[in-house]
């Protein structure tokens, strides 16, 4: 079978090449665990406003503003360079069928 960690895409074992994605290719890791933080740092943000600390928690909305953009922007670019070595694939293996990809 050989070593696949550079393509993130099972080309020969399914018809859905992306499936299970985030689980083989670990650089989306990152992306996610800011995407996470975002989240918990949201949760705080809303506690901060309902405990009535108006300033720590226009701070922690900052916090997860910056945070959820970075945690998304780190996916999408991500899944970016999955399309395009899926796209790379494909050119260098004409005889192969391309599956429609489902996102």
């Amino acid at each position: 079978m050989g070593d696949t960690a550079k393509d993130p895409v099972d080309h020969a074992r399914t018809t859905r090449p992306r499936a299970g994605e985030a689980m083989k290719d670990g650089t989306n890791l990152p992306g996610m665990i800011v995407t996470a933080l975002g989240v918990v740092t949201f949760v705080i943000t809303l506690f901060l406003f309902g405990a009535g600390n108006s300033s720590a928690g226009t701070v922690g909305a900052v916090v997860a503003v910056v945070l959820f953009v970075a945690g998304l922007s780190w996916l999408y670019f991500s899944k970016r360079r999955v399309r395009r070595l899926h796209a790379e694939w494909l050119e260098e293996h004409p005889e192969a069928s391309a599956p429609p990809m489902t996102n």
